[in-house]
């Protein structure tokens, strides 16, 4: 019998995994969730088949660590970041973490690759070429706000060494000028 000592890792997975722990955060999946912050530390992340056929840990990491900077360092320490998913109020705040998302993957040509997922998805897919661009949108103000933590402060480089560390890997898997050519139609 053949004594097994190492199992595939997805890139991926472990591009984000690493870039959380540096952020302070724990990865765990669970089936019981989609996502969910404990406000101490631990993102737990839905497992593969709870979540859309679309979505990626990759891409759900980033997405919650959108949250956190939209909310702020306050956020850290709070269920959930502080949101209620369930009022219609707080729309705001999931549409700045998207054009968050969306203008963090457009630094590395991945935008399409970090779509969101579930509801939110005709609203990713409306976002102007400059999601942070003026307008009459309330959670551009909120967006504007968390780019300049996502740029500044201390979650800066591992963010940013994790979209790089993305797109050399979808360029490697894709042969294509453009990293956002891995998704299949």
């Amino acid at each position: 019998m053949r004594n097994i000592e190492k199992t595939y890792a997805d890139p991926l997975a472990l591009v984000w995994t690493h870039a959380a722990a540096q952020l302070g955060i724990r990865i765990e999946r669970s089936a019981e969730v989609n996502a969910s912050w404990n406000g101490d530390g631990v993102l737990t992340i839905g497992t593969p088949e709870t979540l859309d056929p679309d979505d990626s840990l990759a891409q759900m990491i980033l997405h919650e660590v959108c949250h956190a900077l939209c909310e702020g360092p306050e956020s850290l320490q709070k269920p959930d970041w502080g949101l209620d998913n369930f009022n219609p109020a707080k729309r705001v705040h999931e549409h700045a973490c998207l054009r968050l998302q969306a203008a963090l993957a457009d630094q590395v040509g991945l935008r399409t690759f970090f779509a969101s997922t579930t509801m939110f998805r005709s609203y990713y897919d409306r976002l102007p070429t400059d999601p942070l661009a003026a307008g009459d949108d309330p959670s551009i103000e909120m967006a504007r706000a968390a780019w300049e933590r996502a740029q500044q402060g201390p979650w800066a480089a591992p963010l940013r060494d994790a979209l790089e560390r993305t797109a050399l890997i979808a360029r490697a898997l894709s042969g294509a000028t453009t990293p956002d050519s891995i998704w299949h139609q």
